[in-house]
């Protein structure tokens, strides 16, 4: 019997709508969101948002956990699959379906990996950039894919994230380094071999965006980037679908839409194309 026959799982398909099906395709490809960024991505009214979050969890479609914060008081909740939401998805992408305890292990390495807060500002990021197409039609996010998928495609680099993003007729493709002050600047950098390298092959040419978590953090890397690889920094504090990227080499600001972007050629490790040679939404 296939899996989205399990007992139980069926029952719960009446009370899934539209919007739930998207949050839990998110929560599958991007493991962890906080009910802020749900919120901004899916919802109206916040109050609303808590109210289907909470409803979800007690259909074990999703689980959550939160921390205490240091001065007094809990961070915000931190949402995921839970056990029905695996199932779910499991039969949507005709995986085999995960135990209990599978799914309970999951959760809980999830909340307590160490690199946690890094995956939620990658992710931050590319929430600030849906939230811009609700209210920008002529905007849109056409890909976001995570570290884990992006290394399965590019196979050599280890970007935080890609990301395809168009505004009107123009789109640019690029890759994230959310950075979190963690590593010296002289790290960093060297990731950019790396991304030279996959342009030689034949991949993509896209713009590597260092997302700072300080004004000072982005002035001192700004002296350590060469033209090799086309390369622009921002900080958390602003808005990435805004004139915020300061390309390597300039003094000015732009868009994401007016850094250089190129697709690469229709080699076969560059997932850009089919087989056939043609670019692949």
């Amino acid at each position: 019997m296939p899996p989205s026959r399990s007992p139980g799982l069926l029952a719960l398909y009446p009370h899934i709508t539209g919007r739930d099906r998207l949050l839990l395709q998110l929560l599958d490809d991007h493991q962890v969101l906080t009910t802020d960024q749900i919120h901004r991505m899916l919802f109206q009214a916040r109050r609303t948002c808590q109210i289907r979050l909470g409803e979800l969890a007690g259909l074990g479609l999703l689980d959550r956990f939160r921390f205490a914060r240091a001065g007094g008081g809990s961070h915000p909740w931190h949402w995921t699959l839970g056990h029905h939401g695996h199932r779910f998805q499991a039969a949507a992408h005709q995986r085999p379906e995960p135990t209990l305890r599978a799914t309970r292990q999951r959760v809980h390495r999830l909340s307590a990996n160490p690199h946690l807060p890094h995956l939620l500002t990658a992710n931050e990021f590319f929430v600030r950039l849906t939230a811009h197409t609700r209210r920008h039609p002529e905007a849109r996010l056409q890909r976001w894919w995570s570290e884990t998928l992006t290394a399965r495609q590019f196979r050599t680099i280890t970007a935080d994230g890609h990301g395809l993003w168009s505004v009107a007729d123009t789109t640019v493709g690029f890759f994230l380094e959310a950075d979190t002050g963690t590593e010296p600047l002289g790290r960093v950098v060297a990731k950019l071999d790396r991304y030279a390298q996959l342009t030689r092959r034949g991949g993509p040419r896209y713009p590597v965006l260092f997302w700072l978590g300080s004004a000072h953090r982005e002035e001192h890397l700004h002296r350590l980037l060469t033209g090799d690889v086309p390369c622009a920094t921002a900080t958390h504090t602003t808005d990435p679908a805004e004139a915020v990227w300061l390309p390597a080499g300039a003094t000015a600001r732009v868009t994401l839409t007016e850094l250089p972007s190129d697709h690469g050629q229709p080699v076969a490790d560059n997932p850009n194309f089919d087989d056939d040679g043609d670019l692949v939404p």
